[in-house]
């Protein structure tokens, strides 16, 4: 039975980020791939909200905060009122900055793997995401599933009944 492409999905990000973590773990690090983002964000802003932190990794609010509670904490981060106080504004600790070199190490080995995947595959794997990602924002999945439901199910069955 083929698998569905949530699955398969689910599946390769269990192989790629497990033996990411692994490689963190085989470097000393206690450090966990989803952090990467926020690091790579505070790294290249400095000082940022959650909402410019979601923005630059490329995550959901939600998800930037709670990356960012477990990486405080893990001691990676700092966090304080904003000026207006309704914003907290994070920071990499000194803990956080002290590993950047060896997370830098970590990132280049991760990349090159990458690389080497891509290099391997029919067409790179990096570019069909960038293109999956481009198509489901130009068109949701949910509209392309409620057109292709609407293409399937007879307009003379009710859409709940399952027959």
């Amino acid at each position: 039975m083929k698998q569905g492409l949530g699955t398969q999905l689910r599946h390769l990000i269990d192989l790629l980020d497990g033996d990411v973590a692994q490689q963190y773990k085989d470097a000393g690090l206690d450090y966990r791939p989803r952090y990467t983002p926020i690091v790579r964000a505070l790294e290249a802003l400095g000082t940022a909200s959650i909402g410019q932190l979601a923005d630059a990794a490329g995550i959901t609010q939600p998800a930037a905060t709670q990356t960012v509670n477990l990486m405080k904490k893990d001691g990676l981060v700092a966090a304080q009122p904003g000026p207006d106080g309704r914003q907290r504004l994070v920071t990499l600790s000194a803990q956080g900055r002290a590993l950047l070199p060896a997370l830098k190490a970590c990132w280049a080995a991760t990349q090159a793997a990458a690389e080497g995947l891509d290099a391997q595959l029919a067409m790179p794997l990096s570019r069909i995401v960038d293109e999956a990602i481009l198509a489901l924002e130009e068109q949701s999945f949910h509209a392309r599933i409620s057109e292709a439901r609407t293409r399937l199910v007879p307009a003379s069955q009710p859409k709940g009944n399952k027959t």
